[in-house]
């Protein structure tokens, strides 16, 4: 098998996951108009698909890891597809939001096997690129997927915006049925030893650097809209613009966190993290002019989404009796740093401190993942002196 085809096979699912799961954002007031709720209970459409992240994602890894490799995340992109499409033609708004959390369920798992599978296909020295490469899918969707499916939605309606993405899961299970072996075999988990391995103090540490480092980034973009046209006076327009720049940061960063992890994986993940805390902390700064926010955003976007592909190698090397389960429930984590951060953002601004102290919280949350970091490093050390 080529390597590269089935990392691009794992990119395209990639891409048409995250494509579903931000799209939402952008639609809601017409989704809320479509099925006549308010927008704050349209907004639960994005929770619901979160929480369906880190529930689903131990229960399905376990309950798919006894078939192939090939058939798991082909049965996974179906659900996907099956998602979708029950939100295409939901007739009501608890019928959408149930859909909605069927959808999710392939999330975690599909990324917790497909990072197992892109890193069982490269060189030992090579798996943190083979990772960054599928996740590259997601990246892509912001700089594209989103942005055409938020466009089409709103031309043409959210119906045929799910529709269309639907289509993009067939054409998933297309290139995996094509680029992955029937040998790729599965095994019958067992459970207790899995979940024992997940409590660990070193996978306990690495997930919860996860946490804090998806909850920096989400602390600010959750609200990058309305920071933008409060502190850089900026058009509907530059905000657009400005989304765009981020997806491109993204991009960037993704790709060389997976060379850095490969290097060093330590060395990666306690530089990016700097990076991040640094560059927060100038936001308040450079977000007052149109050329600061454009430099600065690409920049912190390149931290921000620098630091998934070291923080899931870490995860999956301490966890490496059940890589597995340790790597989509460590996609759950990633969610559960959305809604923190969220939630820290929403206070800040709750509080009346101003949408510039948004990014100092997310700076502190930065610091906080170094800090597990320099925790896990200890560990290591001791265990390796009292070995």
């Amino acid at each position: 098998m080529k390597s590269s085809v089935a990392l691009f096979a794992l990119a395209i699912g990639a891409f048409a996951i995250g494509t579903t799961e931000f799209t939402p954002m952008g639609l809601l007031p017409v989704i809320a108009d479509g099925v006549q709720v308010s927008i704050p209970t349209a907004g639960m459409l994005v929770s619901a698909y979160a929480i369906g992240v880190m529930v689903g994602a131990p229960v399905m890894t376990l309950l798919f890891s006894r078939f192939g490799k090939r058939t798991a995340l082909i049965s996974l992109m179906l659900i996907f597809t099956i998602g979708n499409l029950l939100s295409a033609f939901a007739p009501s708004y608890t019928t959408l939001l149930l859909s909605r959390l069927f959808t999710s369920l392939n999330h975690g798992a599909f990324f917790g096997i497909g990072a197992v599978v892109a890193a069982s296909v490269v060189p030992k020295d090579k798996q943190a690129r083979a990772i960054a490469a599928m996740f590259m899918g997601l990246t892509v969707a912001n700089i594209g997927g989103v942005p055409a499916a938020t466009w089409i939605g709103q031309q043409v309606g959210w119906r045929v915006a799910f529709g269309g993405t639907a289509m993009l899961g067939l054409i998933t299970m297309a290139a995996l049925w094509v680029a992955l072996p029937k040998g790729m075999p599965g095994t019958r988990p067992d459970v207790r030893r899995e979940l024992k391995v997940l409590v660990r103090p070193e996978v306990l540490l690495a997930m919860g650097t996860t946490v804090l480092g998806s909850a920096a980034m989400f602390t600010l973009y959750t609200y990058i809209a309305p920071m933008l046209t409060e502190l850089t006076q900026a058009s509907p327009g530059f905000v657009a613009f400005a989304l765009v720049l981020i997806g491109i940061g993204f991009t960037l960063g993704n790709s060389l966190g997976g060379r850095l992890a490969d290097w060093s994986l330590d060395g990666a993940t306690k530089l990016i993290l700097a990076a991040l805390a640094l560059t927060m902390l100038l936001l308040p700064v450079l977000l007052t002019t149109h050329t600061g926010a454009a430099i600065g955003l690409v920049f912190w976007g390149a931290a921000a989404f620098g630091i998934v592909p070291p923080v899931q190698m870490r995860v999956m090397q301490a966890a490496s009796q059940a890589p597995g389960l340790a790597s989509s429930v460590n996609v759950g984590a990633f969610n559960l740093g959305n809604a923190v951060g969220a939630a820290l953002g929403g206070m800040v601004i709750g509080q009346g401190l101003g949408y510039a102290a948004v990014p100092l919280v997310g700076a502190a949350l930065a610091a906080g993942g170094l800090a597990l970091v320099w925790l896990g490093s200890m560990h290591r050390r001791e265990a390796r002196q009292s070995a």
